[in-house]
């Protein structure tokens, strides 16, 4: 089954092999094409923006008809390969930068450099923020464009502070902090302490990897050969939310549960991607008073974020249609897409110069002063480090059922959970 599935995609890419054709200049006859979009399956998460992006653009390019195609981020590369296999036309994504390298090793994705002139590259990137640009890069070629890209955030409610005591102008800073903050709000009020979005289906890995980072550990070796989430800093991370979780101070809700809890005002903090800043604000828009601060850090060590977020792939072959993805990739990606990006969705700007344009982002900032502490993340950022090889899934997947079981389970025994998941994982590896 395997072999015939292999095959079947190979047949289907075969004619994007090389990709040595220019594209046309323009777009000067109608053409549609499919843009795979998560933030489009998700209410909470820029399904409105996204369209609205769209619609934008299409009243600009007429000849361009873009098909919105919504996928949920835990089943999109699965249905990407299933949709390229089944002859379906896959000309645009919105590829998690986990699933970069597989998919221009699996899913035709097409290098910017084999189809596009550089000038009109160069022209394009000039003003875009150099360390987002360069995770879409592998083997000196950009297969990714940097699109959305958001930093973990300590979202909270200041009115639940205030009804615990504590001092909303004066936030938890470290993971000490968070537990003595929680453990307030527990005695004092009937609101959960803390949600978080590292577990849950749609979590994966990229807000672990960070508190990992942050306690001076790695899940996976840095030429990506060994894991090692199973070693002291990593273990100790892991200790430090189950010690959160036995003193109630946590709890194992599903993340859409604790997005809404978060929303309703019933939760104190909650740390999470900043890409929902925009449904939080909807929630709490005469509600209650909510607040934005940075990850909390272990103790003196540095905080080390890593980004959550994804990078526009071309896997079109028609020089057309390439041409007709690369027009929306521009769009999404210029200073009028990142206004819209932030300020609707909550995402970074990757142009930091419309931050204080007052024709773009300028006035907007001045009024919504959660966005500071993701861009206050934006110089410490650090790599989403995507699992090797083509079972990337399964040992990301792997590595947080067992984090999960550790943090929430009966077994007092983290370090032997995770060992026992690292050895498991390690023979995934290619």
């Amino acid at each position: 089954m395997k072999t015939t599935i292999l095959t079947g995609l190979a047949l289907a890419l075969g004619a994007t092999a090389g990709h040595a054709q220019t594209i046309p200049a323009e777009v000067t006859e109608p053409v549609t094409i499919t843009f795979y979009n998560y933030n489009l399956s998700s209410a909470g998460n820029g399904a409105e923006a996204t369209k609205k992006m769209i619609a934008e653009f299409e009243a600009s390019h007429p000849n361009i008809k873009v098909e919105g195609i919504p996928v949920s981020p835990q089943n999109f590369v699965t249905r990407v390969q299933a949709d390229i296999v089944a002859g379906q036309p896959v000309d645009l994504t919105q590829m998690g930068f986990n699933a970069l390298d597989f998919a221009s090793k699996n899913l035709g994705a097409v290098a910017l450099e084999d189809i596009i002139p550089q000038a009109e590259i160069d022209a394009h990137l000039e003003g875009m923020v150099p360390n987002g640009l360069e995770l879409g890069r592998l083997d000196g070629k950009t297969y990714g464009l940097a699109y959305t890209f958001s930093t973990p955030i300590l979202f909270y409610n200041a009115d639940i502070f205030r009804e615990a005591g504590l001092d909303p102008d004066a936030p938890p800073q470290t993971w000490e902090e968070v537990k003595a903050a929680g453990l307030n709000v527990k005695e004092a009020t009937d609101a959960l302490p803390l949600a978080t979005g590292i577990y849950g289906p749609s979590a994966m890995d990229w807000l672990m990897q960070g508190v990992v980072r942050s306690n001076g550990g790695a899940v996976i070796n840095e030429d990506r050969t060994q894991m090692t989430f199973a070693e002291p800093e990593s273990v100790e991370a892991v200790e430090m939310l189950r010690e959160l979780a036995k003193l109630g101070i946590t709890k194992n809700l599903d993340i859409t549960s604790q997005m809404e809890g978060m929303a309703a005002g019933n939760t104190a903090m909650y740390l999470q991607t900043s890409a929902i800043q925009g449904f939080l604000v909807d929630g709490a828009e005469g509600n209650f008073d909510l607040r934005a601060t940075t990850m909390p850090r272990f103790g003196d060590k540095p905080v080390r974020p890593n980004n959550s977020g994804s990078a526009l792939v071309i896997h079109a072959s028609e020089p057309l249609k390439q041409r007709a993805a690369w027009e929306l990739m521009k769009y999404l990606t210029s200073k009028r897409g990142y206004t819209i990006i932030t300020s609707e969705i909550g995402y970074l700007p990757l142009r930091p110069e419309i931050v204080e344009d007052p024709e773009y982002l300028g006035e907007w900032v001045k009024d919504h002063p959660l966005l500071q502490p993701n861009l206050d993340q934006l110089s410490v950022l650090e790599p989403w480090v995507p699992m090797p090889g083509p079972n990337y899934l399964q040992i990301a997947t792997s590595m947080m059922d067992a984090m999960e079981q550790a943090t929430f389970g009966d077994n007092d025994d983290v370090k032997g959970i995770l060992e026992a998941a690292q050895t498991q994982a390690q023979n995934l590896l290619p």
